[in-house]
């Protein structure tokens, strides 16, 4: 684990809608990640402005307009916003080892991920095992096999490291990005996500897989690891299907089975939520940037009551 006085470094994306769980992951590395720098590439204009204002002390706020290049603009127009963020992704690590080319390695994490235990714990992992890149597996519980359609692997938290080998996978992710990065599953693809399942095969020197996959949480695995492997110990948590609805309600996680037991992880987030709310209200920031279609949630929340939970902030 970096204990060090080197500082690890991420980089994430969001927008305004976002942001404040893009803030509680900030916070939760200030808890649990010291040393640590968090590189944020903030996709819209009112997002950078009030991530400005934040000033937080170990971010580096990114324009959109600094890590667009040639390729990625040619292929914006054709893609939902959802749709170039993935896109995006392959991209920001080399945006990262261009700014600062002494860099060891730079993790990628989704910005609704929020951590519980210092991240080393994985990415000591990555550095026993000799290779250069770091993936998890979805962990998909029993119930949820199907889904694996989407991905084996999700991209969650992905390091890599300043090494020529990482940046050839790099190089590669970034060209099937823009040569094919939907929100449909075609010819095997999904996303940026499914072309990290030929990686252990095709790029078999230098990817490691995690094999602390009780460690990477998240709502379709949760349930399953409590019942076989309770307590839940998560490094991370990915607060996946989480919706900030308004400026008062929060629905927790829609369609998962989460179970009584695994509920003290959401009233942590929850915690952290209303933290950064009042934080964002005293600086004048809208806690939400654009509003959920809450009509269609509560319709599938009424077939699925078991499944669904919401909150006040």
């Amino acid at each position: 684990m970096n204990s060090g006085k080197q500082p690890e470094h991420f980089v994430t994306l969001f927008d305004s809608h976002y942001l404040p769980l893009g803030l509680c992951l900030y916070r939760s590395l200030e808890e649990h990640g010291r040393p640590f720098h968090l590189w944020i590439v903030a996709m819209d204009g009112a997002c950078a402005s009030s991530l400005t204002k934040l000033r937080l002390p170990n971010a580096t706020v990114v324009t959109l307009e600094e890590v667009e290049n040639v390729e990625l603009r040619s292929v914006k127009n054709g893609r939902s916003v959802g749709e170039y963020c993935w896109t995006l992704t392959p991209f920001l690590p080399s945006y990262v080892f261009k700014r600062m080319p002494s860099l060891a390695r730079v993790t990628y994490l989704d910005a609704d991920l929020f951590f519980f235990q210092h991240p080393g714990l994985l990415i000591d992992e990555l550095n026993a095992s000799g290779k250069h890149v770091l993936i998890t597996e979805h962990a998909f519980a029993p119930e949820y096999a199907q889904l694996a359609r989407y991905g084996r692997f999700c991209v969650q938290f992905v390091t890599f490291r300043n090494s020529e080998p990482a940046k050839r996978v790099l190089k590669w992710w970034q060209q099937r990005c823009i040569e094919w990065c939907y929100a449909r599953e075609e010819d095997g693809k999904f996303g940026d996500q499914k072309y990290l399942d030929v990686w252990p095969s095709i790029f078999a020197s230098e990817v490691h897989v995690l094999s602390q996959t009780s460690r990477a949480v998240a709502p379709w695995n949760v349930a399953h690891l409590s019942r076989t492997s309770a307590p839940v110990q998560p490094v991370f948590y990915h607060f996946h299907s989480l919706k900030i609805i308004s400026s008062s309600r929060v629905v927790l996680y829609f369609m998962y089975y989460i179970g009584r037991r695994n509920r003290w992880i959401y009233d942590r987030y929850v915690e952290s939520i209303r933290a950064t709310a009042k934080e964002l209200r005293r600086l004048g920031i809208p806690l939400i940037g654009r509003p959920v279609a809450w009509g269609r949630l509560r319709l599938a929340w009424a077939r699925l009551r078991r499944r669904a939970a919401w909150t006040n902030v």
